[in-house]
Protein backbone atom coordinates (compact mmCIF):
# COMPACT_ATOMS: atom_id res chain seq x y z
CA UNK A 1 0.00 0.00 0.00
CA UNK A 2 1.31 3.47 -0.87
CA UNK A 3 1.93 6.15 1.77
CA UNK A 4 -1.10 8.02 0.45
CA UNK A 5 -3.33 4.95 0.72
CA UNK A 6 -2.06 4.26 4.25
CA UNK A 7 -2.73 7.88 5.21
CA UNK A 8 -6.23 7.93 3.72
CA UNK A 9 -7.06 4.54 5.22
CA UNK A 10 -5.85 5.63 8.67
CA UNK A 11 -7.72 8.93 8.44
CA UNK A 12 -10.86 7.04 7.41
CA UNK A 13 -10.61 4.90 10.55
CA UNK A 14 -10.52 8.16 12.54
CA UNK A 15 -13.70 9.30 10.78
CA UNK A 16 -11.92 11.80 8.51
CA UNK A 17 -12.25 11.89 4.74
CA UNK A 18 -9.23 13.74 3.41
CA UNK A 19 -9.47 15.93 0.33
CA UNK A 20 -6.77 15.48 -2.31
CA UNK A 21 -5.27 18.80 -1.21
CA UNK A 22 -5.17 17.79 2.48
CA UNK A 23 -3.62 14.43 1.65
CA UNK A 24 -0.99 16.13 -0.52
CA UNK A 25 -0.19 18.67 2.22
CA UNK A 26 0.07 16.03 4.96
CA UNK A 27 2.42 13.86 2.90
CA UNK A 28 4.40 16.97 1.94
CA UNK A 29 4.69 17.85 5.62
CA UNK A 30 5.92 14.34 6.45
CA UNK A 31 8.53 14.61 3.68
CA UNK A 32 9.71 17.97 5.02
CA UNK A 33 10.10 16.50 8.53
CA UNK A 34 12.32 13.73 7.13
CA UNK A 35 14.31 16.17 4.96
CA UNK A 36 15.00 18.69 7.75
CA UNK A 37 15.61 15.92 10.25
CA UNK A 38 18.90 15.07 8.56
CA UNK A 39 20.30 18.47 9.56
CA UNK A 40 18.19 19.79 12.45
CA UNK A 41 17.23 16.68 14.43
CA UNK A 42 13.57 17.71 14.77
CA UNK A 43 12.34 14.30 15.86
CA UNK A 44 13.80 10.92 16.77
CA UNK A 45 11.86 9.23 13.97
CA UNK A 46 13.71 8.66 10.70
CA UNK A 47 11.42 6.33 8.78
CA UNK A 48 8.48 7.44 6.54
CA UNK A 49 6.11 4.78 7.89
CA UNK A 50 6.69 5.72 11.55
CA UNK A 51 6.36 9.44 10.73
CA UNK A 52 3.01 8.53 9.16
CA UNK A 53 1.66 6.64 12.20
CA UNK A 54 3.44 8.30 15.15
CA UNK A 55 3.18 11.88 13.87
CA UNK A 56 0.56 12.37 11.15
CA UNK A 57 -2.13 9.88 12.23
CA UNK A 58 -1.43 10.53 15.92
CA UNK A 59 -2.08 14.25 15.33
CA UNK A 60 -5.08 13.55 13.07
CA UNK A 61 -6.71 11.75 16.01
CA UNK A 62 -7.47 15.12 17.66
CA UNK A 63 -9.31 16.58 14.65
CA UNK A 64 -12.79 15.19 15.37
CA UNK A 65 -12.61 15.94 19.11
CA UNK A 66 -11.45 19.47 18.29
CA UNK A 67 -14.30 19.89 15.79
CA UNK A 68 -16.72 19.00 18.56
CA UNK A 69 -15.22 21.45 21.06
CA UNK A 70 -14.49 24.25 18.56
CA UNK A 71 -16.70 23.86 15.47
CA UNK A 72 -16.13 27.43 14.29
CA UNK A 73 -13.19 29.79 13.68
CA UNK A 74 -10.69 30.02 16.53
CA UNK A 75 -7.16 31.00 17.51
CA UNK A 76 -5.00 28.08 18.61
CA UNK A 77 -1.60 28.12 20.31
CA UNK A 78 0.42 24.89 20.14
CA UNK A 79 2.94 25.04 22.99
CA UNK A 80 6.30 23.30 22.71
CA UNK A 81 5.27 22.39 19.19
CA UNK A 82 8.67 21.04 18.13
CA UNK A 83 8.31 20.03 14.48
CA UNK A 84 4.74 21.34 14.59
CA UNK A 85 2.74 18.48 16.06
CA UNK A 86 -0.23 18.61 16.26
CA UNK A 87 -0.39 22.29 15.19
CA UNK A 88 0.57 21.87 11.53
CA UNK A 89 -1.86 18.97 11.07
CA UNK A 90 -4.65 21.05 12.65
CA UNK A 91 -3.79 23.95 10.31
CA UNK A 92 -4.01 21.64 7.28
CA UNK A 93 -7.37 20.15 8.29
CA UNK A 94 -8.94 23.33 9.71
CA UNK A 95 -8.33 26.41 7.57
CA UNK A 96 -10.75 28.31 9.83
CA UNK A 97 -8.34 27.98 12.77
CA UNK A 98 -5.42 30.39 13.07
CA UNK A 99 -2.57 28.21 14.39
CA UNK A 100 0.58 29.48 16.11
CA UNK A 101 3.23 26.82 16.80
CA UNK A 102 5.37 28.03 19.68
CA UNK A 103 8.79 26.63 20.53
CA UNK A 104 11.73 27.87 22.59
CA UNK A 105 14.13 26.39 20.01
CA UNK A 106 14.64 28.77 17.09
CA UNK A 107 15.30 26.11 14.44
CA UNK A 108 12.01 24.36 15.23
CA UNK A 109 9.99 27.57 14.90
CA UNK A 110 11.88 28.28 11.64
CA UNK A 111 10.94 24.83 10.36
CA UNK A 112 7.24 25.50 10.97
CA UNK A 113 7.57 28.81 9.11
CA UNK A 114 9.13 26.92 6.20
CA UNK A 115 6.28 24.38 6.24
CA UNK A 116 3.72 27.21 6.16
CA UNK A 117 5.50 28.76 3.19
CA UNK A 118 6.06 25.57 1.17
CA UNK A 119 2.56 24.16 1.74
CA UNK A 120 0.76 27.49 1.31
CA UNK A 121 -0.74 27.48 4.81
CA UNK A 122 -1.76 31.09 5.45
CA UNK A 123 -3.31 30.15 8.82
CA UNK A 124 -0.03 28.77 10.24
CA UNK A 125 3.01 30.43 11.75
CA UNK A 126 6.02 29.33 13.76
CA UNK A 127 6.99 31.50 16.70
CA UNK A 128 10.29 31.37 18.61
CA UNK A 129 9.60 32.40 22.22
CA UNK A 130 9.01 31.05 25.69
CA UNK A 131 5.38 30.57 26.61
CA UNK A 132 5.79 32.50 29.88
CA UNK A 133 6.83 35.65 28.01
CA UNK A 134 4.09 35.53 25.39
CA UNK A 135 1.07 37.85 25.34
CA UNK A 136 -2.27 37.46 23.62
CA UNK A 137 -5.47 35.47 23.94
CA UNK A 138 -6.20 32.04 22.48
CA UNK A 139 -9.40 29.96 22.26
CA UNK A 140 -7.48 26.67 22.33
CA UNK A 141 -4.04 25.97 23.81
CA UNK A 142 -2.67 22.58 22.84
CA UNK A 143 0.37 20.50 23.70
CA UNK A 144 1.68 17.08 22.78
CA UNK A 145 4.22 15.50 25.12
CA UNK A 146 5.40 19.01 26.03
CA UNK A 147 5.54 19.02 29.83
CA UNK A 148 3.64 17.87 32.88
CA UNK A 149 0.07 19.16 33.04
CA UNK A 150 0.80 21.45 36.03
CA UNK A 151 3.75 23.05 34.18
CA UNK A 152 1.70 23.35 30.97
CA UNK A 153 -1.12 25.15 32.80
CA UNK A 154 1.13 27.37 34.92
CA UNK A 155 3.05 28.51 31.86
CA UNK A 156 0.06 29.22 29.64
CA UNK A 157 -2.87 30.21 31.91
CA UNK A 158 -2.39 33.92 31.15
CA UNK A 159 -2.93 33.22 27.42
CA UNK A 160 -6.22 31.30 27.57
CA UNK A 161 -9.35 33.21 26.58
CA UNK A 162 -12.09 33.26 29.26
CA UNK A 163 -14.15 30.62 27.44
CA UNK A 164 -11.08 28.82 26.05
CA UNK A 165 -9.98 25.21 26.47
CA UNK A 166 -6.70 23.39 26.97
CA UNK A 167 -6.10 20.32 24.80
CA UNK A 168 -3.28 18.18 26.20
CA UNK A 169 -2.30 15.07 24.23
CA UNK A 170 -1.00 12.36 26.53
CA UNK A 171 -0.22 8.65 26.50
CA UNK A 172 -2.07 6.89 29.28
CA UNK A 173 -4.34 9.04 31.48
CA UNK A 174 -1.96 11.05 33.74
CA UNK A 175 -3.88 10.70 37.01
CA UNK A 176 -0.95 11.90 39.14
CA UNK A 177 -0.53 15.06 37.05
CA UNK A 178 -4.28 15.74 37.12
CA UNK A 179 -4.23 15.47 40.91
CA UNK A 180 -1.52 18.17 41.03
CA UNK A 181 -3.20 20.69 38.73
CA UNK A 182 -3.12 24.30 39.90
CA UNK A 183 -6.44 26.08 40.64
CA UNK A 184 -6.37 27.86 37.24
CA UNK A 185 -7.50 24.67 35.50
CA UNK A 186 -10.25 22.09 35.86
CA UNK A 187 -10.47 18.87 33.85
CA UNK A 188 -13.84 18.40 32.16
CA UNK A 189 -13.07 15.34 30.02
CA UNK A 190 -10.35 12.71 29.61
CA UNK A 191 -10.92 11.37 26.10
CA UNK A 192 -9.41 8.05 25.05
CA UNK A 193 -8.03 7.95 21.52
CA UNK A 194 -7.32 5.02 19.23
CA UNK A 195 -4.67 5.74 16.59
CA UNK A 196 -4.60 3.36 13.58
CA UNK A 197 -1.29 1.51 13.35
CA UNK A 198 -0.14 2.71 16.76
CA UNK A 199 -0.10 0.12 19.52
CA UNK A 200 -0.01 2.54 22.43
CA UNK A 201 -2.40 4.28 24.78
CA UNK A 202 -3.40 7.81 23.79
CA UNK A 203 -5.76 10.34 25.34
CA UNK A 204 -6.67 14.00 25.37
CA UNK A 205 -6.99 15.79 28.70
CA UNK A 206 -9.48 18.61 28.16
CA UNK A 207 -9.34 21.46 30.67
CA UNK A 208 -10.82 24.91 31.14
CA UNK A 209 -10.69 27.67 33.71
CA UNK A 210 -13.07 26.89 36.59
CA UNK A 211 -16.25 28.91 36.79
CA UNK A 212 -15.80 31.95 39.02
Amino acid sequence: MSQEQLLRDGAGKLGIELTDRQSEQLLGYGALILKWNKVYNLTALRDPSTVLTHHLLDSLSVILPLRRERPTAARLLDVGAGAGLPGVVIAILRDDIDVTCLDAVAKKAAFVQQVASELGLRNLRGLHARVESLTGSYDVISSRAFASLPDFITGSAHLLAPDGVWLAMKGRAPDDEIAQLPPEAAVFHVEQLSVPGLDAERCIVWMRKPAA
